[in-house]
């Protein structure tokens, strides 16, 4: 992939994108055969390739410039305002999105906020789009009600000129601190979610909900978690699956088969509420979201799943949780993680269970960030 923006050093975030993208595969792939070599996996699979562009269907942008020439991308590492709105990482429906984003804020004069000042009122444009539907969601990180109203009163014109906007919202985040958003939300449209499918299966997109930037490669992963499942079936039946961190439900509803159970936890009621929907939209009765802390429901667990499927943030699982998989001690584990550093780790205080399979999922090309899919058996 080229970028004129990497080529002139305005931006580097793709901090490996002057490595040949076989070359990154392979160092990744190195990277994490080295962390579970002490494990000893059964099966290390070849890693997924991603596409080399257009393949990020979540963009986070810093609104930058001024209200009447308004900049969305990012501050490099010499200060420097940079526009990200032709970033190739981005499908093509993307760049006049951005376009109509800079329009909406000069219309609706939103200040950018400038840090080092503490003025303005416009902090981040968060835009995702769904693959399945074509549509987007789009939110605007504010630092107070301020420009509220006039969000309110330009919204319809925004809507007229982009059909494709489903979803709009206002988050407030007060804070002169290094934080995304805050906890408010204001949706500000009659759809308050993103519809998305992958494999068949529906999946409904909050604006707070978790949900991966590349839904080609989440599609890809999710199915071979499925597949996996699968197998272990075929081996000897199996009922009772969790599935903790479960955002809006993608692994458990993908793994779920006829005559089992599926207890999903989420500490997002938004998100629990996504995935009963799609639950109950594909005919499920065996299965219960609840909104709970995943170490909390698990800590307080006396009986165990035949499948424990975690899907945690990249801190993993830790120590406490770790110890309470190992009391409660479920035959099967699928873990899926962001971060092979922590998983190395979390995968040492699990000494009860064996490393059946590894994959690599190339869910963010250009750099040295990838996802990890592991599967696990308790030790006889």
């Amino acid at each position: 992939m080229h970028c004129h923006h990497f080529a002139a050093k305005r931006c580097l975030s793709c901090h490996w994108l002057d490595k040949p993208y076989p070359q990154q595969l392979a160092l990744k792939q190195q990277q994490l055969t080295t962390l579970l070599a002490a494990f000893k996996p059964a099966q290390l699979f070849e890693p997924v390739a991603s596409a080399e562009q257009g393949f990020r269907y979540k963009a986070k942008m810093v609104a930058l410039g001024t209200a009447e020439q308004p900049m969305l991308g990012i501050v490099n590492a010499q200060g420097e305002a940079v526009d990200l709105a032709d970033c190739p990482l981005y499908p093509p429906a993307f760049a006049p999105a951005f376009e109509l984003c800079k329009a909406f804020i000069q219309r609706a004069k939103l200040t950018p906020y400038d840090i080092a000042a503490r003025r303005g009122e416009l902090k981040f444009i968060l835009l995702s789009q769904s693959r399945h539907s074509g549509r987007f969601m789009l939110r605007l990180v504010l630092r107070s009600k301020n420009c509220l109203a006039s969000v309110q009163k330009h919204l319809p014109w925004l809507l007229a000129q982009w059909p494709q906007l489903e979803v709009c919202s206002v988050n407030l985040q007060p804070l002169p601190a290094a934080l995304l958003e805050g906890e408010e939300e204001i949706i500000l449209t009659e759809q308050t979610l993103l519809a998305e499918q992958l494999n068949q299966v529906p999946l409904y997109l909050t604006p707070q909900s978790f949900f991966q930037t590349q839904p080609v490669m989440a599609a890809s992963l999710y199915q071979t978690a499925a597949d996996w499942a699968a197998q272990l079936q075929l081996q000897g039946k199996f009922k009772r699956i969790w599935d903790l961190f479960c955002g809006v439900g993608g692994f458990g509803l993908h793994l779920i088969q006829a005559g089992q159970s599926l207890t999903g936890i989420e500490i997002a009621p938004a998100a629990i509420a996504s995935a009963s929907r799609s639950a109950s939209e594909l005919g499920f009765t065996n299965v219960q979201f609840q909104a709970l802390d995943s170490a909390a429901f698990a800590s307080a667990a006396a009986e165990a799943p035949d499948l424990l499927v975690v899907n945690p943030p990249r801190r993993g699982l830790g120590e406490a949780l770790c110890k309470d998989i190992q009391r409660l001690a479920p035959h099967w584990l699928i873990y899926s993680s962001c971060n092979a550093q922590t998983l190395a780790q979390d995968l040492a205080a699990l000494p009860e269970y064996k490393l059946l399979k590894v994959q690599l999922f190339d869910m963010f090309a250009h750099s040295s960030h990838y996802e990890v899919l592991t599967l696990l058996q308790r030790r006889d």
